[in-house]
């Protein structure tokens, strides 16, 4: 497959385009949390229980994965337990901690809500080589941990807005 021309972008475009994206995937997020009954936070949450597959989570993978204290955790899960969302086992290798599984009915649902778009975007990608494929997927593991880096600073206080 060969590449389409694109027109040129500047690093600038390329923000403003992916502040866009950012601001209507938060709103999309809320929706779709709405749809299911869960706030933003918990379907975050729900989405690393399904991502890791047949790698469940633990409580404390799951804070750090999200940057939330276990405490925050216990209550996203009470909550996701509740609503039939995931469910806790014990770790088959110590029997003292728990791992977090998704309901595979609930998975389901989630799958039939998400699935649509990620077809779109299957078709998007499917008009790039393999070659630009792979620089997008580079872009947003190397931008993920520049946001984690940029978190780390708000989280320590050591970014303030500029005061009027």
């Amino acid at each position: 497959m060969q590449g389409k021309p694109r027109p040129p972008a500047t690093a600038g475009e390329a923000i403003s385009r992916m502040d866009q994206y950012v601001a209507l995937g938060l709103i999309g997020q809320q929706e779709v949390a709405q749809l299911l009954g869960l706030n933003v936070t918990d379907l975050t949450c729900l989405g690393h229980i399904l991502g890791a597959g047949e790698s469940p989570l633990s409580a404390g993978d799951l804070a750090e994965l999200t940057h939330l204290t276990t405490g925050a955790v216990t209550g996203v899960l009470n909550r996701l337990e509740r609503a039939g969302y995931a469910r806790r086992r014990p770790d088959p290798a110590d029997r003292r901690r728990v791992r977090v599984v998704a309901d595979p009915a609930a998975a389901a649902r989630i799958v039939a809500v998400y699935e649509p778009f990620y077809a779109r975007l299957g078709s998007v990608f499917a008009e790039y080589t393999p070659d630009e494929v792979a620089v997008i997927a580079d872009w947003f593991g190397r931008a993920t941990e520049e946001m984690r880096a940029h978190l780390a600073q708000v989280r320590a206080g050591e970014l303030r807005p500029v005061a009027p």
